[in-house]
């Protein structure tokens, strides 16, 4: 299906909403209490002995961010990386580990490029989310190859009434144009969400390279706009059968055109497409069966000024069984996934497909003011081998307001296509990347309404044979070692009407190998950042009043490996305007980077100035 359509088949979907209201009749996963990322399991986000952060819908809408990486900055752990404003490259640094040591699932499904690596984060619209769950720290033993630094999941809008239709209209700077519209609904036994999104932006100038001599930056000068446009939708439902049976259904698909500044390629167009179905089976209160499948797709094509130049086709297909059984006070999880990359491209590569296997279990166990969280996986890849991976997480209820917890994990990656086989610049003979991490936290929620949240986070983790561009030989090459050290702090709190938080992280990200870049820092992470957001409502007589400020804050950090081109620190000040006119109606103003600052997160890649964004929506309540 072509979103080019997509008006003209979004009104004959949303016409028929009606019927499937009626036709899907088992509620939605109510996300709003529980957090899965963490274990595979539902916990409440108090009994997770991981460092978690959980994003929701209305924090979203209250925080206006433009994009997916906007929502991201600023959160514990995170450092992010973008070439050159809205749609362009965006890569996430979680704990100081590499782009690609993130596992990303998008409702379960993981996503990514087989050949880069990384998940494309900037195109994926941040209309379609309900809900970011981010789990720091190594879960490879849970989630295989990539799960070094952490896990993100998002999951795409969920139905909050038994018919809920939506929109929202958007104008703002750099002549960005957005819209959605969608409809949900829920019943006794099944619901459904159909959601549509579109944007259209002439952003800025991406790149202040220059050409050669010197290679600086994107090696061409080309003082433009370079715009982004995206569309995207959504469908889901489930439905379920009696008390022991229920399944549910998912199809993402976004379509973007980016344009960019580069020597060799300036244009291209993409697809992310996610698309999963799920099956549960619960005989009793202490035993749940599931089984999933699941296939995402990352494509681009690219082009020189209109022509075309390459392939680039990521095609996953995933499945997975999964077992919960309740044993005594514990809970004992059994699994195994099984995944198949396959690429095609016109450049030829030596290899272009694999397949992984994973079998895992867990034992979570709470036996009076402690608790346990055990995980053991081996994983099979069909090009590199076997690997074990495991994880130890303890928690300790100092009193009913602290609670003190520690934790050990190892994981691993496995090199990319191009990476290994990409002509003239792959290295065939690269190992897969391993890692142990070892973590101490200590958190507490006070106040009569528990409206007092805090939480500290020190670790430490060791990296062997960490993949980076080696200068001195041309190609990526396995750094003998790298040891990343970091603490996190996160308050939330509603003091005086307004809700606060904030988070800091200090960060110290060493190549701890025998080169010559021994004990210089990894490139693209800023060593400190901070962020602290504050809002508050004032209710009047017709409607409600919301006023909030954002202060992002950054220190400084290097572009290369030998750490010779220092990108400096900055601080982005963003200001919000809300007003409810009633429970559907709302309007917003947004201004980001009010004081115009200059700054960069790679080198000679701009990032936005001054702008604004004026949003109107329509969502009832129920």
């Amino acid at each position: 299906m072509r979103l080019a359509r997509l008006p003209a088949r979004c009104a004959f979907v949303l016409a028929g909403s009606a019927f499937a209201a009626s036709a899907l009749a088992a509620p939605a996963v109510d996300l709003d209490q529980v957090v899965v990322t963490a274990s595979r399991t539902a916990q409440t986000q108090d009994a997770t002995l991981a460092a978690v952060t959980v994003i929701d819908r209305a924090q979203i809408e209250r925080l206006q961010p433009s994009s997916l990486p906007e929502l991201l900055r600023g959160t514990p752990g995170a450092s992010l990386a973008n070439n050159g404003g809205p749609g362009k490259a965006t890569s996430l640094f979680l704990r100081g580990s590499e782009s690609d040591h993130v596992l990303v699932l998008i409702d379960g499904v993981k996503i990514g490029s087989a050949t880069s690596g990384g998940a494309s984060l900037q195109d994926i619209p941040v209309e379609q989310i309900e809900r970011v769950e981010i789990v720091r720290g190594p879960f490879s033993s849970l989630y295989g190859s990539e799960a070094i630094g952490g896990v993100i999941q998002i999951f795409t809008r969920r139905p909050q009434g038994a018919f809920v239709p939506s929109f929202s209209a958007s104008i703002g700077s750099y002549a960005t144009h957005r819209g959605t519209a969608g409809v949900a609904g829920k019943s006794e036994r099944g619901w459904y969400s159909i959601n549509a999104a579109h944007e259209d932006t002439d952003g800025i100038n991406a790149c202040r390279g220059k050409p050669s001599p010197g290679g600086a930056g994107c090696f061409t000068n080309s003082p433009d706009r370079d715009g982004y446009r995206s569309d995207s939708l959504t469908l889901q439902g489930g439905y379920r059968f009696n008390e022991q049976w229920d399944a549910e259904a998912r199809l993402f698909r976004a379509e973007n055109h980016n344009q960019y500044d580069g020597s060799q390629n300036n244009e291209a167009d993409g697809v992310q497409q996610v698309a999963g179905a799920k099956l549960r089976y619960r005989p009793s209160d202490r035993v749940s069966l599931s089984a999933s499948a699941g296939r995402s797709e990352d494509l681009s094509d690219t082009y020189k000024n209109g022509k075309y130049s390459s392939t680039f086709e990521t095609r996953r297909q995933l499945g997975s069984v999964q077992g919960d059984i309740g044993l005594g006070s514990g809970l004992l999880t059994l699994g195994f996934d099984w995944q198949r990359d396959r690429i095609d491209s016109n450049t030829r590569y030596a290899r272009d497909a694999r397949i992984l296997r994973g079998a895992f279990g867990q034992w979570q166990q709470s036996f009076g003011a402690h608790a346990l969280q055990a995980s053991l996986r081996r994983d099979d890849d069909s090009q590199f081998g076997g690997e074990t991976t495991g994880s130890l997480l303890w928690g300790w209820n100092l009193s009913e307001a602290l609670r003190l917890t520690a934790s050990y994990g190892t994981a691993f990656k496995a090199p990319t296509f191009n990476e290994l086989y990409y002509p003239g610049y792959g290295n065939a003979a690269l190992a897969p990347e391993t890692s142990r991490s070892v973590e101490i936290g200590l958190r507490g929620t006070h106040g009569e309404r528990r409206q007092h949240v805090w939480s500290l986070n020190a670790y430490e983790s060791d990296i062997d044979d960490l993949i980076a561009f080696d200068a001195s030989i041309g190609l990526p090459g396995n750094v003998d070692r790298a040891r990343i050290r970091g603490l996190e702090a996160v308050f939330d709190t509603r003091l005086a009407d307004w809700d606060l938080r904030a988070s800091a992280t200090w960060l110290d990200p060493r190549n701890d190998s025998r080169s010559a870049s021994r004990d210089k820092l990894l490139p693209r992470r800023a060593r400190q950042s901070a962020r602290i957001d504050a809002d508050r409502r004032f209710a009047v007589a017709n409607g409600a009043w919301s006023f909030g400020a954002s202060v992002y804050a950054a220190g400084d950090r290097y572009d290369d490996l030998a750490n010779t081109r220092r990108l400096a620190g900055y601080a982005l000040t963003d200001l919000r305007l809300g007003y409810v006119f009633n429970e559907a109606w709302s309007v917003q103003l947004a201004a980001n980077n009010v004081f115009d600052r200059r700054y960069e997160t790679a080198a000679f890649y701009n990032q936005p100035g001054r702008n604004y964004l004026l949003t109107l929506r329509y969502r009832p309540s129920r």
